[in-house]
This record gives structure tokens, sequence and C-alpha cells, in this order.
């Protein structure tokens, strides 16, 4: 593994304090009870510890009305050539397809597009990775609070754009020209070249997916470092692995044990 991370302990870790290391005036390494490793701003330590309370008492909530927990792992940021505002929109839609498919009375998933707190305006990927990975990983460091995990495909992207397989990219580029006409935020976006007709198709048309997320990297090896620890676990074991879904169908078991290359995993570098 790149940048940073490492593989867990199977011993004690739940009991290790987050560790911090100064690297300069505002940003210090900050690591997890599973041993991830964030160089972060520390202007938001306040406001990731009051999210990361607040997101679990919303789980708290939906848990104890009998529902299975989900974690919705979607590409939100602009990069690759998309737009945050149509990330966000798939996200919500995938959120509400997939709770459908499970049945709303008895699922739950949490987004992380909605649920980000509302003081992480200006916030590094590395500073929400932190957040997330703290809320996914529990206090226990076994991801207690979740019963599965969907990772966002292609066909989540394909779904909302209505694609069907016949001219997707033609399609792409007429759904661009109608946003362009109907939104003045999209608009100026584009005339101020921060977004361009090929780049947005080619994006959400070829790469739309986590494969192509920094932090969805970085939650598919919290994924991986969880279940490796349920698996060590006597309570636990391979039969209360946690499931993990990617575009919509289960991973094969070799799926479980596969690590990606790391996103925003790292320590701060005097």
């Amino acid at each position: 593994m790149s940048r940073g991370f490492r593989e867990p302990a199977l011993v004690l870790l739940a009991a290790l304090p987050f560790a911090a290391r100064e690297a300069h005036a505002d940003h210090v390494t900050q690591c997890t009870a599973i041993e991830l490793c964030y160089c972060i701003n520390t202007e938001y330590r306040d406001a990731i510890a009051a999210n990361v309370a607040r997101v679990r008492e919303l789980i708290a909530r939906n848990r104890a009305q009998g529902k299975a927990i989900g974690y919705l792992s979607i590409p939100l940021s602009p990069a690759g050539g998309g737009t945050f505002a149509v990330n966000s929109d798939i996200a919500s839609n995938t959120a509400q397809k997939v709770t459908a498919r499970f049945g709303p009375s008895a699922t739950w998933i949490l987004n992380p597009g909605a649920e980000a707190g509302d003081q992480m305006s200006g916030a590094s990927g590395a500073d929400f990775m932190l957040m997330w990975t703290q809320i996914l990983e529990g206090r226990a460091g076994l991801g207690e609070d979740f019963d599965f995990f969907y990772f966002a495909g292609p066909s989540d992207f394909a779904g909302y754009f209505g694609l069907t397989g016949d001219g997707d990219l033609v399609r792409l580029e007429s759904w661009f020209d109608n946003r362009v006409a109907a939104d003045p935020s999209f608009k100026q976006a584009v005339d101020q070249g921060k977004l361009s007709k090929p780049g947005f198709r080619n994006y959400y048309g070829l790469r739309a997916s986590v494969g192509f997320s920094y932090g969805s990297h970085d939650e598919w090896n919290i994924a991986r470092t969880i279940n490796e620890r349920r698996r060590g676990a006597t309570d636990y074991g391979i039969g209360n692995q946690l499931p993990i879904f990617f575009d919509g169908r289960p991973v094969t078991p070799g799926g479980y044990e596969t690590p990606a290359a790391a996103g925003d995993v790292g320590r701060c570098v005097n």
C-alpha cells in the first residue's frame, strides 16, 4: 500500500487513543483505531468531532427502529470532469434506490453527500476521511454500527442519466447542453472553464464510479480492514463480515481481502 497505509495489528487497537504528531503550524497527523492516518487541518478538529457524534446518534436512532444500516461510498468531488452538484444528486438518487431495493422500513443508508456536516466547508479530503473513518470503524474498530457497504459503480451513474447502452456518450452531450440552458450556475462553470462538455461526457460515460475516487479507495480499504479484524475476532469470524456491494452486486469472496491503492491516507510530511 502507498501513502502511509499500514496493515492493522489485530490486538488492543480498540484501546489505542488517537495519535497526533505535529508537522507544521496547522496540520497534524491523526490516526484512528484501525491505524489509518491522515494529515488534517487542526481548524476542523472540533467540527469533525461534532459531526462524528451527530452521525453516530443518527445511526443509533435508525438502528433502534430495527433497520439495517448501510454506508454509501460514491464520488462527490468534481475531480476527473464531474461536478459536485451532479454527484450530490446522484448520491441522493442512489441512496434512495438502495433503500427501495431493501425496503425503507428495514434499511437506512448513510449518504456522505447529505451528512457531511455544516462546518466542513473548505475541508480537505483528508479532513473528511478522518471523520468518515471514525464513523465507519466504530468505537471498537469493528464497524459495529454498520451492516453493509454499498460502493457505487457505473450502473448507478448510468441509471441517473437514463443511459441505455445505445449512444451513451451522445446522450450525455445532450444532457450537458440541456443543463447549460437550464442551470445558470452550471453555465457559469462552463463559461469559466471549470467544466467542459468533452470532460463531462467522458467522465460520466467512461469513468464515473468509486474506481476513480480518492475517498472511495480509502473507504474500500476501511471496509477491508474492518472485515480482516472481524475474521480474526472470536465473536465475529468469516460469517460475520460486513457485506460489500459494488455496482449493485455482492463482491466475490476474494474481494473482501483485496486492498485498493490509498487515496487520502497518509501522514504529514515535515
